[in-house]
């Protein structure tokens, strides 16, 4: 008989179940996902990759304002995703963008947010994405909130909240567990820890032995990830959404990556690392992972190789197509999405707004 407090710890160490040497490794707890859910993440993940290289060329280009890139962290992006049914809910943050296109959202739509022009661009109830979010852990509460609100409602929605190792140090963090445990939300927390929070090491976050053990206090279940592995990512975060959908609460979920770029095209990550730091994951990097792993199999055929090509190249071509051209605005939108009725502060700003641009006009 498992006991509560056993119930609640993490694996000892990360789970994997398929190494960094693409070799398959069994494990007690979790099933090896299916070929074809292998090849659809193969797919997904060549496209995740993909947009992170396009972005961050665009970035170059003076066409996005900032990029936030998750190289080396798509499978954890694709993961999230393929978990979730068409009903559940994915809160993600700024580093998500590969997560926001894998669920469905338009990738001119996902990157307007970076690119200065909206605080998002895409409608959140059309593929029940919110908007992203930029302050570190706010999405949890908002989360909790709309998992709450279905299981008042006898919904079996299930929430995806993801967030990194820097918004663990968060009070909204501690807020988002603490009430999701004790009202039972179905929501499932998953932390990418990638070491940094910014410059800030984890080591200077945090002495518990590892993220999914803050669980422990707060009643909720906690479970460890090689990040870099897309296979157990699955199986873990498959069997995390499952428990919540059937009534268990909340769950931790804890992936061990890394952040290979650095924080955004803004950020000098020499000042506080060395390469001889990120050198090693380069080596772990989930793309060869998996490629290794089908190869091996027989899985890798040429059919699934061009369909992974193509969809890549063809969502690089949209990224370039609809960013490249000037975006066309108007200044009086800065009044229109304010509040539902305009205050007649605004009305009278607008109006003068207005009475400006028509004596230039003029």
């Amino acid at each position: 008989m498992t006991t509560v407090e056993e119930r609640l710890l993490p694996s000892a160490e990360p789970v994997r179940l398929i190494d960094q040497d693409g070799v398959p490794h069994e494990h007690p707890s979790y099933q090896l996902p299916s070929e074809q859910a292998l090849a659809d993440g193969y797919v997904e993940l060549i496209k995740g990759r993909r947009i992170n290289d396009q972005a961050s060329a665009l970035v170059r280009q003076g066409r996005l304002a900032v990029y936030p890139s998750s190289h080396g962290q798509e499978a954890c992006q694709v993961a999230a995703t393929m978990v979730l049914r068409d009903g559940d809910w994915l809160f993600p943050t700024y580093r998500d963008t590969v997560s926001i296109v894998s669920r469905g959202v338009d990738p001119i739509e996902t990157l307007t947010l970076l690119r200065g022009d909206w605080h998002s661009g895409y409608d959140p109830y059309a593929r029940n994405v919110a908007p992203q979010a930029t302050p570190l852990a706010t999405q949890l509460t908002h989360a909790v909130g709309v998992a709450h609100a279905a299981r008042l409602k006898g919904e079996d929605t299930v929430v995806m909240a993801l967030c990194g190792d820097g918004a663990t140090s968060e009070g909204d963090f501690h807020e988002a567990l603490n009430f999701a445990a004790v009202f039972h939300a179905p929501v499932v927390f998953f932390v990418q820890n990638n070491e940094y929070a910014i410059s800030v090491p984890l080591s200077k976050q945090t002495v518990a032995p590892s993220l999914a053990h803050k669980g422990i206090g707060y009643g909720v279940p906690g479970e460890r990830a090689d990040g870099n592995d897309l296979a157990g990512l699955l199986a873990i975060l498959g069997q995390a959404v499952g428990k919540a959908r059937a009534g268990e609460g909340p769950q931790l979920v804890e992936a061990h990556t890394y952040r290979v770029q650095a924080h955004t095209n803004a950020d000098d990550a020499t000042r506080y690392r060395e390469d001889d730091e990120v050198t090693p994951w380069l080596q772990r990097d989930p793309i060869k992972r998996l490629e290794t792993y089908l190869t091996h199999n027989g899985l890798l055929t040429d059919e699934l190789k061009q369909r992974a090509e193509q969809v890549s190249t063809q969502v690089a071509q949209q990224l370039r197509d609809g960013l490249m051209p000037e975006p066309t605005v108007n200044p009086e939108d800065l009044f229109a999405y304010l509040y539902a009725e305009q205050t007649p502060q605004l009305a009278e700003q607008a109006a003068f707004l207005r009475d400006e641009l028509s004596r230039e006009e003029a």
